[in-house]
């Protein structure tokens, strides 16, 4: 029996990915979406296993050399990483899964695995984007324009994923997803 679907989502900061995600999360609970590994600290209000897998750095690069990654990256100073495991048995066991990551790991995930689908979430335009970043109060003007540099990268390589959706929607953004994982 052939593993079930494997949905790549990635798109720029502020593009909505969390929220599109926890949407299809809602709509479908037969969906896994991976947790992943980070050697940064827990913000107030994350739980160890549920929101992240909270690991020393030196515990981390030991997975690096174990191969126990799909994908991994550096990012703001602290490593990101998708367990390979937990991936793998959810989808033999026929449950759809859902990777919530940034440009560079879908880019891994593509070679590590030709069998995931990517899915770029798209915004509606560049001005929304830049209201959704700057709207969210919660960092300096520097690190709003750096996320929105990043993100003029991001929306340049959205060719090279299989789909893209444009977040006009969250609920039609996440029926997409689920379509994409049951069509």
């Amino acid at each position: 029996m052939a593993p079930a679907p494997l949905i790549v989502v990635s798109g720029p900061s502020g593009v909505g990915k969390s929220t599109v995600v926890a949407a299809a999360l809602a709509q479908d609970s037969s969906v896994w979406l991976s947790v992943s590994a980070t050697t940064r600290a827990p913000r107030e209000g994350e739980k160890d296993g549920v929101n992240y897998f909270f690991v020393s750095t030196e515990h981390f690069e030991s997975m690096i050399e174990a191969g126990e990654f799909l994908e991994w990256a550096e990012f703001a100073g602290n490593r990101y990483g998708t367990p390979r495991g937990p991936v793998q048995e959810r989808r033999s066991a026929g449950i759809p899964v859902i990777l919530e990551i940034e440009l560079q790991g879908a880019r891994q995930v593509r070679l590590s695995d030709p069998t995931a689908r990517l899915v770029f979430l798209a915004p509606p335009s560049w001005e929304v984007l830049e209201a959704r970043l700057t709207g969210r109060g919660t960092e300096s003007p520097e690190s709003v324009q750096a996320r929105l540099d990043a993100a003029r990268l991001e929306l340049a390589a959205q060719g090279e994923f299989d789909d893209v959706v444009v977040n006009a929607d969250v609920l039609e953004s996440a029926r997409a997803l689920l379509d994409f994982l049951h069509g």
